[in-house]
């Protein structure tokens, strides 16, 4: 059934404070369900009326569809072919996912709102024991943000983090004709797969990505300016250790590369 229809029936209309735009491409699900395939347990994020769990039931995998909303937990509850998923009323930021992987293996998939979808990212890659993968449909400008290159526009602390501990694959790009309502902007599917070891070795990596973040908490500042306000570092220790570090007193945080991010964090006092 259309989600349009499916909505209708139950009296639904879209809630733009969660970001609701439906998943109607059922090709584009089942190509997400085969790039998530690989997993034996998948959690999937925003299910909205389905149209992906079906496809990632069909993986055989053990799904987990959580969903914030309870009027769409009921949506879903009332659909016998996703009688085979966990349906889940948790918010995505504060669920337990190291309780649903019970120390296995698992991958994340689903079409993520712009709200929630770099908070969210953040957490799972961060996480001690998460995902080894993460296959995520999110807003192309965001997509774009994942994979850009030191000295672009797109480029920024997301940018560091993400390749720090995951390779990145672009893998298609989807129109508002994809959706119900239909969005403003495009979309594109990303996988995140997760790194047998980090991009660069560092003392401390919840130091590393301190700096990382603080490095762009001032774009229009020096880098130096911007650690020593977001870390409340003196000027002066942040420049000696630029320059011990071989880089420049007056660079600017985007023309850094993770290596350099890795250098500098090292020589950063706690």
């Amino acid at each position: 059934m259309h989600p349009r229809a499916l909505l209708d029936r139950f009296g639904y209309r879209p809630k733009k404070r969660f970001g609701q735009n439906f998943l109607v491409d059922e090709r584009a699900a089942q190509r997400i369900a085969e790039l998530a395939a690989a997993a034996p347990r998948i959690v999937e994020i925003g299910p909205g009326t389905g149209a992906l769990t079906r496809a990632l039931i069909a993986t055989g995998a053990h799904v987990a569809a959580i969903d914030v909303d309870d009027e769409m937990i009921r949506i879903l509850h009332a659909q016998p072919e996703l009688a085979a998923a966990e349906i889940v009323h948790a918010d995505a930021l504060t669920y337990d996912f190291e309780a649903f992987a019970q120390g296995g293996r698992w991958t994340m998939a689903g079409n993520l709102p712009y709200n929630i979808a770099t908070p969210l990212i953040m957490r799972l890659i961060e996480m001690q024991h998460g995902p080894d993968a993460l296959v995520v449909m999110v807003q192309k400008e965001v997509a774009g943000r994942f994979a850009a290159k030191p000295s672009t526009p797109e480029y920024g602390s997301l940018s560091v983090a993400v390749q720090y501990a995951m390779h990145v694959e672009r893998a298609f790009t989807l129109g508002p004709a994809a959706f119900f309502p239909r969005p403003k902007i495009d979309s594109a599917v990303v996988v995140l797969r997760r790194r047998e070891q980090k991009a660069v070795a560092v003392k401390d990596e919840h130091r590393f990505l301190q700096v990382v973040r603080a490095a762009f908490a001032y774009r229009r500042k020096t880098l130096a300016n911007s650690v020593h306000l977001a870390l409340g570092l003196p000027r002066a220790t942040v420049a000696q250790a630029l320059e011990d570090a071989g880089l420049e007193t007056e660079i600017r945080g985007e023309q850094l590369g993770l290596e350099d991010f890795g250098r500098l964090a090292d020589r950063l006092p706690a």
